[in-house]
């Protein structure tokens, strides 16, 4: 039997499951779609070009990039609008997508409301990125998904390997300076990136939505239960490295959650993410035909500590010792975010109802911006609006993309 501390870890960790779970999940957990853990890593089901194609009749282009530490990754490349035209310079733009999620979330909407297809439409150079570990980029020069160290991973990995990998390609591909715009985890990988120096020379400008940099207010009891939380040891309790929300054991551990009077397993949405807004029923449903995606228990853990310690670090392993033979010191490195060049155009909006990326998070973050050059920086603020409405949204277009699109045309 577990120890009393092994069940308080286990605890926590059903409860870090249902917070990263419910980061985009659209429906309840008694709503989760049944499917195998093996997702295909080729030919799968339903593609971004697929869709992009037969459903919206955009044309679309597949593309694949490798990592220098060897994982392939899918990239999907809108060059023109539905009905073309705006020459053969256009100006590139990368969507990053969120953790838990891949690039498949940028057109769940109607054509004239999902990001990917807006940008199109107005003459940009679209380009989607999908993470390692979902299921368009699930494979590696040398490792399989059912090998555990295909899951050694957090986002550092993002930061050091996908994020340089995708933008690199793009950039060459093109040969001119991209928009990035990235929501949620997204925002994070850019922004530890550009706090390093690193991609700023490729990079036009980035826009970034509900913005994810430091965590210390999210405004749910079980985020404030992750947060206390000693997380170093939950792998080794959960014993899978793959997170995969479809599969049966995260399934299990969210029926055994429910069965706890303080959970509402009813309305995990507006517990977790706040009360969006602007969803409607028919994302929804398509949101769940279509995600959430697999990622490593260890980047979820690595998420936890950012909320557990209040400040953003690499990867803590637990130990002095193990921190000194990955780093060369006891403590993990910190991310500075005031070190992001303070020429470096950034667009970022947030909402007054999001529960993850909270108000006082984003104005901690905004402090680290605070002398970055006021004509080189536009922050909106939007009080209706929740995490998964700046993605989903049925209004995103008309209060979010419009003013985007309007600071890229300034900072071209």
């Amino acid at each position: 039997m577990l120890s009393l501390q092994a069940l308080s870890y286990l605890k926590v960790f059903l409860a870090l499951v249902v917070i990263a779970y419910s980061h985009h999940a659209l429906a309840s957990s008694r709503r989760l779609a049944k499917t195998t853990s093996d997702q295909a890593a080729t030919a799968p089901p339903t593609g971004i070009c697929h869709t992009a194609e037969i459903i919206h009749g955009y044309e679309c282009h597949e593309f694949h990039v490798t990592t220098a530490d060897g994982f392939i990754l899918s990239l999907q490349r809108f060059p023109q609008g539905k009905t073309g035209g705006g020459g053969s310079h256009k100006q590139p733009v990368l969507l990053q997508h969120g953790v838990l999620v891949d690039g498949m979330t940028w057109l769940l909407n109607p054509a004239n409301q999902s990001l990917a297809l807006v940008l199109a439409d107005n003459g940009y150079d679209v380009w989607i990125a999908n993470t390692r570990g979902t299921r368009f980029s699930r494979r590696h020069v040398s490792l399989d998904p059912s090998n555990p160290d295909f899951w050694d991973w957090t986002w550092d990995a993002l930061v050091a390997h996908d994020l340089p990998a995708t933008i690199d390609f793009v950039f060459k591909q093109t040969g001119q300076k991209i928009h990035y715009v990235g929501h949620s985890l997204g925002t994070l990988v850019a922004l530890t990136s550009f706090s390093e120096g690193k991609q700023v020379d490729k990079v036009k400008s980035a826009a970034l939505l509900s913005p994810i940099a430091y965590l210390n207010h999210m405004t749910t009891a079980l985020g404030v239960l992750a947060a206390r939380a000693f997380v170093g040891e939950i792998t080794t309790i959960a014993g899978f490295a793959e997170f995969n929300p479809k599969g049966e054991p995260v399934a299990n551990f969210l029926k055994a959650l429910c069965l706890d009077p303080q959970v509402d397993c009813f309305d995990l949405i507006t517990a977790l993410t706040g009360k969006n807004c602007c969803l409607n029923t028919s994302t929804v449903d398509l949101f769940l035909k279509n995600e959430p995606q697999s990622t490593a228990t260890k980047n979820l853990v690595h998420l936890a500590q950012t909320i557990r310690d209040g400040r953003l670090a690499k990867y803590d392993y637990g130990s002095a010792d193990f921190n000194q033979e990955h780093y060369g010191d006891s403590q993990p490195p910190v991310y500075n975010l005031s070190n992001i060049p303070h020429d470096l155009p950034l667009f970022l909006s947030y909402g007054g109802q999001d529960s993850l990326s909270d108000v006082k998070d984003v104005q901690k973050l905004l402090d680290n911006l605070k002398l970055h050059d006021v004509d080189k920086i536009n922050i909106q603020y939007i009080e209706d609006f929740a995490h998964s409405d700046f993605i989903l949204g049925t209004t995103a277009k008309d209060i979010v993309y419009n003013q985007m699109m309007a600071f890229f045309k300034r900072h071209q």
